[in-house]
């Protein structure tokens, strides 16, 4: 245990090293260079239709990016002040990746999927889209025991939908016109990009004694939020984990400028949305009651998923115990598909009693989270961020079923926790605040 714990000191020791080597080019090259090779991989070898037409565009797209960040390394070898090897140029070169890797496929298989390609979206995207017909016409997005039992076998997987009711409005535009342009996929992406963008704009915003840090800082969380392939490939494909990503992204930097009202309230909306908001929003209320506002905070961060689940509730309350609590549990008519090899899908399948064993597990690492908020609550946004991602990445690796993007929550809100740390205001950053 010593000798890991000397491990993680100094990598997090040399992370501002590798992060800043070149003024940032040089993690830029790793990342574009890494993501066009994955890109090209997942063209050649995926099984699923989408991810393939995803890696085919995406590839071209990290590769130009690539080639750009080295021509920008070429520059500042011999002219290191060179106004093209800044941040505004790699932030450029960020937006383009993020345009050529993400939203070009994402148009392409929405443009393709309303000509009659049934093999351009994931389940998630047909899921979302037919709950919002079914808020529109019944008041409710969910389907009952009885209705998804009558559905033909093969069907009955879609009938469910293990999301919170507010997932629901993305899917609204569809019910009303089908168009490309009404395809989930592309209001997952307008909110998050809007909602990235208040982010940014919220930690920008702040009075910074290194702002070029900062701002620096910034961009590589954009980028773990924006162009890393877990993100791009997800938002292309399927995309309802991204909004909910940005919302929670929003409530740090909420938290960073000492807004706990405005955290609470961004975080609610996520919740409102999927479960995976919900541990970042209870480290909030945490980190917000070291300021006497966890009240105000709750009030958002409890009071929206609260808010969002009534309507439901009144409508038809076994329909939404089955789709939130059955189904997600392991105990609805089918399985859920999500089996990627993580320790606890490996311990559940492979060893005797795995299942209660990687529950147990899962509870263990749930209850030392708890006792470290009661006793050391974070006082800081990059300490919530912290907590908060290395607790998802623990679940997620625990879950008996998960996903390989489920990734994108702990490693977007752990890259983005130095910009909080840098953005921070000035009573977060006192000695009493450290610790």
């Amino acid at each position: 245990m010593t000798a890991t714990l000397q491990r993680t000191f100094r990598s997090r020791r040399h992370w501002p090293a590798l992060d800043s080597a070149a003024g940032g080019l040089a993690l830029d090259l790793g990342l574009y260079a890494v993501s066009a090779a994955f890109a090209a991989v997942t063209a050649a070898t995926s099984t699923l239709a989408p991810h393939r037409a995803w890696g085919a565009i995406a590839a071209g797209g990290y590769l130009v990016a690539a080639l750009a960040v080295t021509g920008q390394l070429l520059v500042r070898r011999h002219r290191p002040d060179a106004a093209a090897t800044g941040l505004a140029v790699r932030a450029a070169v960020t937006a383009f990746a993020w345009a050529t890797a993400t939203l070009l496929p994402l148009a392409v298989l929405s443009i393709q999927r309303a000509a009659g390609r049934t093999d351009r979206a994931q389940e998630e995207v047909v899921v979302v889209e037919h709950a919002g017909a079914r808020l529109a016409e019944h008041g409710t997005p969910y389907l009952g025991h009885d209705a998804i039992a009558s559905l033909p076998p093969a069907e009955q997987l879609l009938g469910y939908t293990p999301y919170q009711p507010g997932m629901a409005l993305f899917g609204l535009p569809r019910a009303a016109v089908d168009a490309w342009w009404t395809d989930s996929r592309v209001w997952f992406a307008l909110v998050t990009a809007l909602v990235l963008a208040l982010a940014v704009g919220t930690l920008r915003g702040r009075p910074a004694p290194a702002p070029g840090r900062r701002d620096a800082a910034v961009l590589r969380g954009v980028q773990a939020a924006t162009v890393l392939p877990v993100c791009a490939l997800t938002l292309a494909t399927g995309g309802d984990d991204l909004p909910v990503l940005a919302l929670c992204l929003l409530a740090l930097a909420f938290a960073a400028a000492d807004r706990p009202g405005r955290a609470g309230l961004a975080v609610g909306v996520a919740g409102a949305l999927k479960l995976f908001a919900w541990p970042v929003a209870a480290v909030l209320i945490f980190w917000a009651a070291t300021r006497r506002a966890g009240v105000r905070t709750a009030l958002g961060a409890v009071g929206l998923p609260v808010a969002a689940l009534l309507p439901a509730l009144l409508v038809d309350r076994d329909a939404l115990v089955e789709n939130v609590l059955r189904f997600p549990l392991g105990h609805g008519l089918v399985t859920s598909p999500a089996q990627s090899p993580f320790p606890g899908h490996l311990i559940a399948t492979l060893l005797p009693a795995g299942r209660v064993l990687a529950a147990a597990l899962l509870v263990a690492v749930g209850v030392a989270i708890a006792v470290r908020l009661v006793r050391r609550p974070p006082r800081t946004a990059a300490a919530t961020a912290l907590i908060g991602g290395y607790g998802l990445l623990a679940a997620i690796l625990l879950m008996p079923s998960t996903r390989f993007g489920y990734l994108l929550y702990p490693l977007a809100l752990l890259v983005w926790a130095p910009a909080l740390a840098l953005a921070a205001t000035r009573a977060a950053d006192s000695p009493a605040a450290a610790r």
